[in-house]
């Protein structure tokens, strides 16, 4: 599936009409993702297009630790297969601030194994962005042989990203 067609991100939307003009404009800030939903969203397809650059962007300064663009240039660099929203919001706090959380499922394909990222996002707005601040991780179940692929393929698991 080629990013002219659909964006990495699931939207079924082509990545020009999608998360390019994020990625593009991240440091003048001429676009900016408008909700949680979005700005994970953008970053999965940065992820997918290896743009770890914006990864750094918008990870909140205050929760980045020592992760640095090097690091991910490294690796593992996975397969990446689909991505899952299963929820997202946001809420103003007592303290003014608005926050959100996004629950999804990145699959991906690392030395022939499937896994999944399964995490509840979180996410600070700040001087007019949204930036990632952390994640609490969860285990994935991986699909039954006969349940429909990770990847959307319209194929069961077993004749798809399980046989390759």
């Amino acid at each position: 599936m080629s990013i002219e067609n659909h964006c990495p991100c699931g939207s079924q939307k082509s990545y020009q009409n999608c998360c390019e003009a994020l990625h593009l404009n991240v440091d003048s800030g001429a676009q900016v993702a408008t909700s949680p939903e979005q700005l994970m969203r953008s970053r999965y397809c940065a992820f997918v297009l290896k743009k770890f650059d914006y990864i750094i962007k918008t990870h909140h300064v205050d929760f980045l630790g020592s992760l640095t663009l090097e690091q991910l240039k490294q690796g593992p660099n996975p397969n990446w297969l689909a991505l899952e929203v299963l929820a997202a919001n946001e809420e103003a706090h007592p303290d003014g601030t608005l926050r959100g959380t996004v629950t999804f499922k990145a699959w991906y394909k690392l030395a022939g194994e499937i896994d999944a990222i399964y995490e509840r996002s979180e996410f600070v707005f700040q001087q007019g962005r949204w930036y990632y601040t952390q994640g609490q991780q969860m285990h994935a179940k991986r699909p039954g042989r006969n349940d429909p692929c990770v990847c959307r393929s319209g194929k069961k698991f077993k004749q798809c990203c399980m046989k390759d």
